[in-house]
């Protein structure tokens, strides 16, 4: 049975900068880091399991920084490739079409493997394959780490859309639906956002209904696009529905229905 090594983790922050940085804030990362350190001076072969975002690839290309990178379930690229290579690092082995054979085409090519598989996939063929398996948390997990990588996405976002006023975002509301890949879209939109003008909105939904519309209830089908974000944003800023009421121009009673309508989206009062 190979060695799983469990509370590791590697911060996803790597994806915005070297494949040599990683975040070290959490203990798990420390103790990622330091895994990582052993595994670089030894020629065995490791699995890297865990969810979306929390940094697989990243440690992937730290252990070997200049090996190539195929996804298994390019099929034929990467047997080809395990035959002409001395390393390599295959991503998602879970969506491998024929996971045997690519284990048969490493153990002839007596070739160096890093690989990365989702955290709830299991196989013999890969306890068999893979001296290692190293299992990362979570970004929820490692609470230390998200600070940082708010901070690292954020230098990104300003960056590239040329801002220099850092948001306060706050870290008690931040989507770790995929870990660090949601973190860093919900924060790029949120920079996004901030400079989008009615122009800008009306187009995005007009983009947005060009494929949707074509029945004979699209009016009322889609008419919580408009009421939803009206209403969440008045909720927010006068934190009462009766205030919100009268400056909508609608019967309390009204505004009621309406949020009754919606109630599977979150409304703040």
């Amino acid at each position: 049975m190979p060695k799983v090594m469990t509370g590791v983790a590697v911060p996803a922050a790597a994806a915005a900068v070297d494949v040599t940085s990683f975040v070290t804030s959490s203990h798990a990362s420390v103790e990622a880091l330091k895994t990582a350190n052993l595994l670089k001076s030894l020629s065995v072969n490791a699995l890297i399991s865990g969810e979306r975002g929390v940094g697989k690839k990243k440690l992937s290309q730290y252990i070997l920084p200049n090996a190539p990178l195929y996804c298994a379930q390019d099929f034929d690229e990467l047997i080809a490739k395990i035959q002409s290579s001395s390393e390599i690092i295959i991503t998602h082995v879970e969506n491998s079409p024929n996971l045997k054979r690519i284990a048969e085409e490493i153990h002839k090519s007596n070739i160096r493997v890093v690989a990365t598989c989702s955290s709830n996939y299991h196989s013999e063929v890969l306890e068999d394959l893979f001296d290692i398996t190293i299992e990362l948390p979570p970004l929820a997990d490692r609470e230390e780490d998200i600070a940082v990588l708010i901070e690292s996405f954020q230098k990104e976002a300003e960056a590239i859309f040329g801002l220099k006023e850092t948001f306060e975002f706050d870290v008690l509301h931040v989507d770790l639906s995929e870990n660090a890949s949601s973190l860093r879209r919900q924060l790029f939109l949120h920079y996004l956002l901030d400079d989008v003008d009615e122009h800008d909105l009306m187009e995005l939904l007009e983009k947005y209904l060009y494929n949707k519309i074509g029945s004979n209830n699209d009016y009322r089908e889609y008419l919580h696009l408009y009421e939803v974000p009206l209403i969440r944003a008045g909720l927010k800023k006068f934190r009462s529905q009766l205030k919100l009421a009268s400056v909508l121009g609608l019967n309390r009673n009204t505004l009621r229905k309406k949020i009754q309508e919606n109630s599977h989206y979150k409304f703040d009062d």
